[in-house]
């Protein structure tokens, strides 16, 4: 990492006639703190945390594939034992609670790998998870990781069969129903129910005491509901059914939908050679493919592989991990954001070749969302490094807001493709999804195997503002058809209390400040009822130390919005929205801003140990390791620029007064 640009701010900054004032220097570090960590291509980009899940997936992966590495097992051992909670349990978040599925599959690779199940750490885990129920209190997906090893029944697993392939985009139920991320997975389990491989293991890693009783892993309680007609009952006897049909020895169309399913990993399959870029689809379709034949010499298993162990693998120390996913367009546009806020000029060399890096990463070719847009020509950007076939609207918007930003040529054509692409996302709600439009078939929800977290993409608050203000930035009027459909979601789902839900940050204050200041750019008026109760409900939940907070744990229980200690990053989020709507000495905000001011430490960034990103909410959560850099310097930046338009203000040397 290297440092490609001087620190030099736009000949507006202010300064005290005793010489920088502390939000200076707060910004400047920051600043270059944030420059310090430019790759010399011109990206950004970190480290994006999970849970454990990760790391006991990806050796039970090397386990079943037979490319298992001695030295990466010890490093994952390594791994989950410094994630273990005292409790024994593994958590989706840090300081979360323990959950019995990430728990079961880290005890279950740490004893596949070797690991003394009398040791103290196995003894705490396995009486964790017993204490929650078993195995039989498990998702689908562990127990398709155990059946893959031997350890549960594919017999007792929901129907998946591989002829769902078959039905077209028309039909009732078929695999594009379904978000992206689900899609790519759900693709490569049809195969693998098809097969039902069981890799043999010693006895000594068999997990029955995990079982508290026999017959638990050969069932599984698929619960009706109440009242008879219901698509979940449906589903239920579609279900028996299908699974009637699996022991019938004619099956005319399993060789078609096996060789369909084939096809479609291998053409979904990215240069990186992961599939959408993300971790669960990749996982499966390698199991999928090894299942229906292919070794490990074969191209697309190897280059498969190498994408796991390349890019998205971590090493600390004696410790390994990979990543959920990759996320350096993201993290370089909202970066361009924050360095510009701050007062780094648009021309500035680093922030230049931020731009055409961006650009570069132009998603040129059709992928699974023209099938429900047809007609549009490609364009938009990615999540990472290399996924030529989902374009999102989320980083879209927000690489098109940084490149509004910069002095650079030969960016037109390509955000008036991008534009062109986002209008034609628009969901008939008025909102945006991320990947897909109008992805809301709530029936899919209520096959019995589903049940894996989020597996729509349906509008979101949070995507919907950042896009609507991508098209208020680039001009676009407020009377426009499709800005006028996207104000109107926006108020439509505005919370009671003033707040908006966070589908992609935690939880309430990232919607809230993602809406604001996008309905104001739209030009909403700042006197608006509706926006007046935001501000109540920002300066209700702001801590005594200035900060804001708000725990993961809302996504289960929404009474505790706008609770929890005080992060950056939700304070920047919280600070965006205030000063949107108020002048910058209002009094909650000068206390935001000080509660930065205070918390950043000497070299320029701000600790965050606490998860504030989503990826599907409550189920599986996100820790992006920039978030505590850009954030508070875009909210500090953005304050500064607005003090030195108000000349009352000024008369204060002392920027927090």
């Amino acid at each position: 990492m290297t440092a490609s640009s001087s620190i030099r701010r736009d000949a507006t900054s202010t300064a005290s006639p005793d010489g920088d004032s502390t939000l200076d220097i707060c910004i400047d570090r920051g600043i270059k703190h944030l420059l310090s960590l430019q790759a010399e291509e011109g990206y950004w980009w970190a480290e994006l945390e999970s849970n454990a899940t990760m790391a006991a997936e990806h050796l039970l992966l090397e386990r079943y594939l037979g490319t298992n590495d001695p030295e990466r097992e010890q490093g994952i051992i390594h791994y989950l034992l410094e994630m273990q909670r005292e409790d024994g349990s593994w958590p989706v978040y840090w300081d979360g609670p323990g959950n019995v599925s990430i728990s079961c599959e880290a005890y279950f690779a740490l004893k596949l790998a070797g690991t003394d199940p009398e040791r103290e750490e196995m003894v705490r885990a396995r009486k964790f998870i017993r204490s929650k129920g078993g195995v039989s209190t498990t998702r689908i997906f562990t127990k398709i990781w155990l059946a893959l090893f031997g350890q549960f029944e594919w017999s007792a697993l929901p129907a998946m069969p591989p002829e769902s392939i078959l039905m077209s985009v028309s039909s009732p139920l078929n695999i594009y129903m379904f978000s992206s991320w689900a899609r790519a997975t759900i693709v490569a389990i049809l195969m693998v129910w098809a097969y039902q491989p069981v890799s043999p293991i010693p006895t000594s890693a068999h997990v029955d005491e995990l079982y508290l009783e026999p017959e638990h892993r050969r069932s599984i309680n698929l619960r009706r509901d109440r009242w008879p007609f219901t698509w979940r009952n449906a589903f239920l006897v579609l279900n028996r059914i299908l699974k009637i049909h699996e022991y019938l020895p004619w099956k005319p169309l399993r060789k078609l939908a096996l060789q369909k399913c084939e096809r479609w990993l291998i053409e979904h399959q990215g240069a990186d050679g992961t599939w959408g870029g993300i971790q669960p689809p990749s996982v499966y379709s390698l199991i999928a493919l090894k299942a229906h034949g292919y070794s490990m010499d074969d191209p697309v298993m190897k280059q498969g592989l190498k994408g796991f162990l390349g890019d998205f693998s971590l090493q600390r120390g004696n410790t390994f991990t990979v990543q959920p996913c990759l996320s350096p367009i993201w993290d370089t546009a909202l970066a361009v954001t924050g360095l510009r806020e701050a007062g780094v000029p648009a021309d500035d060399e680093a922030l230049v070749q931020a731009g055409q890096w961006m650009l570069n990463h132009e998603v040129q070719n059709l992928g699974d969302w023209a099938l429900t847009v047809p007609g549009v020509e490609p364009g938009g950007f990615p999540f990472e490094f290399c996924n030529e076939l989902y374009p999102d609207t989320d980083d879209t918007a927000e690489v098109l807001i940084a490149l509004r930003l910069l002095n650079m040529r030969g960016k037109d054509a390509p955000i008036h493709r991008a534009k062109n692409w986002m209008r034609e996302m628009q969901s008939t709600n008025g909102g945006w999804g991320a990947f897909d439009k109008d992805n809301n078939v709530e029936r899919v929800t209520k096959i019995p195997f589903a049940d894996f977290g989020a597996i729509l993409d349906p509008p979101t608050e949070d995507v919907t503002a950042h896009v609507l203000e991508a098209f208020a930035l680039e001009g676009t009027p407020p009377s426009d058809q499709m800005m006028q459909r996207a104000i109107g979601y926006l108020w439509d789902t505005q919370e009671p209390d003033g707040s908006w839900w966070g589908r992609w940050g935690v939880n309430y204050i990232y919607g809230l400040g993602a809406a604001v200041p996008a309905i104001i750019a739209a030009g909403g008026d700042p006197t608006d009822s509706r926006l007046r109760q935001a501000v109540k409900w920002l300066t209700k939940h702001q801590l005594p130390d200035g900060g804001w907070g708000e725990s993961c744990a809302t996504y289960e229980d929404p009474t505790l919005r706008g609770q929890g200690p005080s992060t950056a990053s939700q304070t920047a989020w919280a600070l965006l929205a205030m000063l949107a709507l108020e002048p910058p000495d209002h009094p909650t905000i000068e206390r935001g801003i000080h509660y930065l001011v205070q918390s950043q430490t000497e070299d320029g960034e701000w600790i965050e140990p606490h998860f504030t990103g989503t990826g599907f909410p409550g189920d599986f959560m996100l820790k992006y390791h920039l978030y505590r850099n850009y954030w508070p310097l875009w909210a500090l930046g953005r304050y500064r620029r607005l003090c030195e338009e108000n000349p009352i203000h000024l008369v204060n040397t002392d920027p927090l007064g």
